[in-house]
């Protein structure tokens, strides 16, 4: 009791205190109270101290209650919140906003990165309920005080379409409007929104030019449109937002030089210019954007050396020049650039040596110079100081000498690429086992005499992801005693390609997360080991070039489920195609080409239509005709070397994603295959065909929806693969090219070909095929065309080389043809065209050959030389077969031999009958009052060529007397 009393006695006074200033502000406290703050200073003041006395009670039951009671006077006594916040007018501009959007759910799950983060979208403005406060939708902030919006977020929300209403919420400070499916062009009207500090149209589809409007939000301090489709020239009012912090344009269409106005801006951090096409030079006033932290500019076409202004910006930590045409020296001092911690400059024409101060910087931590043209040695300089760098890639390049041995000082790199270093000489490789912490190693052709012991490297590293050893000759160890316990390693992808070994290593069956093997180029022989297909992750497998025969039975029915690639060309593979390929229901890419094998092609290859992207079966065996559904999403199909017969399935029409498509020698056994010529959206990059029926080429419109064709692809997809091809392997092509049979190993993305030579195709040319703008060779020769060449080929300004010979086209060459500049070959021969020769620079460049066998042609880019040979007469068709060429041979030789006896015996009658009735035909009186006429035109007569078709020029003319 005491005790109690004692407490009771330390807590009266300041319970009465409470009491007192409760009963003298009770107005007060039965007042709303003004936002933000409900709890009065005095009273939140009592609060504090009644609960720091109660804390220095023991009774923590008295505590508890008294404190409890007290801190919910706010909620017992508080005026409840205003209920609505949001002022009428700035509702209905939302709800207008609202009715403009059109939600989609997008049948296929994608996430959003939105500021940093991965997010699943929703669609937020279903939560705008009409009823409620609009300050308390989705996406919506408000001013407490005013209540009107000031921030708008509606970002990955599943929206689209187009905006055309204004947004009048002009107390708006920022918008955004990013990751969702917008198109059209900016609103001009969002200049009226003069308090924004940040605007974010990222990841839409917006298109245009950017609206000048834009110039007038002089607030803006962050500005991101990147990832859209706008295109034209930077505008130079971009340097007058004197504000801008961070600017982010890339993923887009934008041309021209960048503005040196860029150079005005005070306060950037952010500079983001990446995958565009500007071209030119970067401005010497970027040197001015001291504060700037990060400068991207890749993937455009800038040209010129290294910016040297780029050395004033001390601040710089992020540098990424890769992917343009930069040429010169890297700057030897870099030292002034101390924060610098990353530096991409890969895939530029850099030359000179790599500078040592830029090794040996203590703040880098990435350096990427991979692909360009550097050459020199190694040296890494004075390592004293510990080095932080974690990537360092220099492969291919034009690098010589001995790798350096104090390159084991790196130990925290986790990814080193050496490739094609030219070492000339032998390779310590126990400098790289120092490198634990490495998780990528590429040392692909090194030009070293040393031997790789393949177990040994493995042993090295415990956390290593990737091994390329490519080039290099490597030895393999196949013994079960061996002493490196391996099991856990997670190494993901062993590229041994070109190695010279002999055997699969057998170290690889414990390799349980192998996703990538490449032993190509080999000298492997026998079987495919059974126990590679027991590897649960295996999705890429090249096993092409090496001597291998069949595959061994696997432990169970077939390889890895995930199996995405496999490549087994140019073996010697036999019998039947393997049944289990049908039961990889994730395979994109199968090379079966330039193998022995026979057989039909298994029609439950028809179990790969929705994921075959790539199938090559040329040059085998293979007899019989092709499945009927596995062409849905095929982008290359090469079956030609075959022999294969048949009609080609109607399921190819449908086929909308053809690139490379090969049917040499398929032989076609119905001439009523000609809707095949009709597919309406082949996207063609090259086509060599080969039908050996009567086909006709098709309608007017074939070529229409041919888009690969028809328009550049943009500078992204350039510069992301040189060639054409999946992530596993390149395409090769056989092709008639300025007359000469070519392979193309590899065919180049920007080289598009189309070749239907040595057919049966009849029919007019299709005026269509003018669309195809960006083609550089058309072949449609030893076919059996008619009508006139279309003038609409002048339009392909980027062709390079045209045959039409041996066909039986008529009418002119058309004149539009003379502008093709690029046009380096063209043959015409052996038609029935006329008229008057385009004059064209590229023109008078022929070869009389490519003129010859058409009667017609005449003018100025003819010399004389060609004027004499243009007249021979066409020769006979090439594409006949073998047999049909010999038979026709056998019919000439007999009709010449019986009409030459019968010419002479008719030449020798006509000469008898001419002398004696020649008088009769032509009276004397008649001759001589003529005479000066006669003699004129004797003379012009006598003066044209004897393959005119004029008499012998000793048989005197007979003019009529009316003349």
């Amino acid at each position: 009791m005491k005790a109690y009393w004692n407490i009771t006695k330390s807590t009266i006074p300041v319970t009465l205190s409470v009491i007192f200033l409760f009963i003298n502000n009770q107005e007060n406290v039965f007042a709303a109270p003004p936002r933000p703050h409900l709890c009065r200073p005095e009273q939140r003041d009592a609060l504090v101290k009644l609960k720091n006395e109660l804390e220095k009670n023991e009774s923590l039951l008295e505590y508890n209650e008294e404190y409890h009671s007290c801190y919910s006077f706010e909620n017992v006594f508080a005026a409840p919140p205003r209920p609505h916040l949001c002022r009428p007018e700035q509702r209905d501009a939302l709800v207008k906003l609202k009715n403009e959007l059109e939600v989609f759910i997008s049948p296929f799950g994608y996430n959003c990165y939105v500021n940093g983060t991965i997010l699943t979208p929703h669609p937020k403005t279903v939560s705008w309920e009409i009823n409620n406060d609009g300050c308390t939708w989705e996406g919506i902030t408000c001013n407490p005080e005013s209540g009107e919006v000031i921030k708008l977020d509606l970002s990955c929300s599943y929206l689209r379409g187009q905006l055309h209403s204004n947004i009048s919420l002009h107390s708006l400070t920022a918008l955004d409007l990013s990751s969702n499916d917008f198109n059209g062009q900016i609103m001009s009207s969002l200049g009226n929104l003069s308090l924004l500090t940040s605007l974010d149209l990222s990841y839409n589809r917006f298109s245009g030019q950017i609206p000048s409007s834009i110039g007038n939000l002089s607030h803006l301090t962050s500005l991101d449109l990147s990832d859209n489709q706008l295109s034209g020239q930077l505008p130079s009012w971009i340097g007058n937002l004197s504000h801008l912090t961070q600017l982010d344009l890339s993923s887009n269409n934008f041309s021209g030089q960048i503005p040196s106005t860029i150079g005005k801006l005070s306060h950037p951090t952010f500079l983001v210019l990446s995958s565009n096409q500007f071209v030119g030079q970067i401005p010497s006033s970027f040197g001015n954007l001291n504060r700037l932290l990060s400068l991207v500019l890749d993937s455009n076409m800038l040209t010129g050396n290294f910016p040297i202004a780029l050395l004033n910006m001390t601040m710089l930590s992020y540098i990424s020049l890769h992917g343009s045409h930069f040429t010169g020296t890297l700057p030897p001092n870099v030292t002034s650039l101390s924060k610098l911690t990353f530096l991409d400059a890969a895939y530029n024409a850099f030359t000179g040596a790599i500078p040592s101060s830029l090794l040996t910087l203590p703040s880098l931590q990435f350096i990427r110079l991979q692909e360009n043209q550097l050459n020199g040695t190694l040296d890494f300089g004075n390592m004293s100081l510990p080095s932080f760098l974690r990537e360092l890639s220099l492969g291919n390049n034009n690098l010589i000498g001995p790798i350096p041995s104090s390159i084991s000082k790196l130990t925290n790199l986790q990814y080193l690429d050496l490739s094609n270093l030219n070492t000339q000489g032998p390779v310590n490789f126990t400098a790289f086992s120092h490198l634990k912490s490495l998780y990528y190693l590429h040392l692909s052709n090194l030009n070293t005499t040393t031997t790789v012991d393949l177990n040994y490297i493995m042993s090295c590293f415990k956390s290593l992801y990737l091994l390329d050893l490519s080039g290099n000759h490597v030895s393999v160890t196949n013994k079960s005693s061996a002493t490196y316990d391996l099991v856990m390693q997670p190494i993901q992808s062993l590229l041994l390609s070109g190695c010279g070994i002999t055997e699969f290593p057998e170290l690889l069956k414990t390799k349980q997360f192998l996703t990538d093997l490449d032993v190509s180029k080999n000298k492997l022989k026998g079987q495919v080991p059974g126990w590679l297909w027991t590897l649960p992750y295996l999705r890429h497998v090249d096993l092409s070039n090496n001597n291998l025969i069949n595959f061994e039975r696997s432990p169970r029915s077939g390889p890895s489920l995930m199996m995405a690639a496999l490549l087994v060309s140019n073996n010697n593979f036999t019998g039947n195609i393997p049944s289990f390929i049908c039961d990889l229901p994730s395979l994109r890419t199968l090379d079966l080409s330039n193998n022995n094998f026979d057989g039909v092609i298994p029609s439950c290859m028809a179990n790969l239509r929705r994921t075959l992207t790539d199938l090559n079966l040329g040059q085998n065996r293979l007899h019989g005709g092709l499945p009927e559904y596995i062409f849905k999403y095929l982008r290359s199909f090469d079956v030609g070397h075959n022999q294969l017969t048949g009609k080609l399935p109607r399921a190819l029409i449908h086929s909308t994603y053809l690139e490379v498509l090969n049917f040499l020698y398929y032989a076609l056994t119905y001439s009523t295959d000609r809707y095949y010529f009709k597919l309406p959206s082949l996207s063609c990059k090259s086509s060599t065909y080969r039908i050996t029926t009567s086909t006709e080429l098709c309608r007017q419109t074939t070529f229409v929806k041919w888009s690969a064709m028809s328009s550049l692809s943009t500078n992204e997809d350039k510069l992301n693969r040189k060639y054409m091809g999946d992530v596993y392997s390149y395409d090769s092509l056989v092709l008639m090219d300025k007359g000469v049979v070519m392979e193309l190993v590899r065919i180049l993305k920007i080289y598009t070909a189309l070749d239907f030579s040595r057919n049966k195709l009849e029919g007019k040319i299709p005026r269509s095929i003018g669309l195809l703008k960006e083609l550089h060779v058309l072949n449609l020769s030893n076919n059996a065309f008619t009508g006139h060449i279309p003038s609409s080929m002048g339009n392909l300004r980027a062709l390079e080389s045209l045959d039409v010979s041996q066909n039986q086209l008529s009418g002119e060459i058309p004149q539009e043809l003379g502008s093709l500049s690029y046009l380096a070959y063209m043959n015409f021969s052996h038609n029935q065209l006329a008229g008057l020769v385009p004059g064209g620079t590229q023109f008078r460049r022929q070869n009389c050959s490519s003129f010859e066998g058409n009667k017609g042609l005449f003018g100025p880019s003819l010399d004389e030389d060609c004027r004499d040979n243009i007249h021979t007469p066409a020769s006979h068709k090439q594409y006949e077969t073998t047999e049909e060429s010999d038979e026709e041979v056998l019919s000439w030789i007999a009709a010449v031999i019986g009409a030459v006896p019968g010419v002479i015996l008719g030449l020798t009658i006509g000469y008898i009958l001419t002398r004696v009735v020649r008088k009769s035909l032509c009276p004397k009186e008649t001759q001589t009052q003529t005479q000066k006429q006669r003699n004129s035109l004797k003379e012009a007569f006598y003066n044209l060529p004897e393959e005119s078709g004029r008499l012998n020029s000793k048989q005197p003319l007979c003019l009529n007397t009316n003349m």
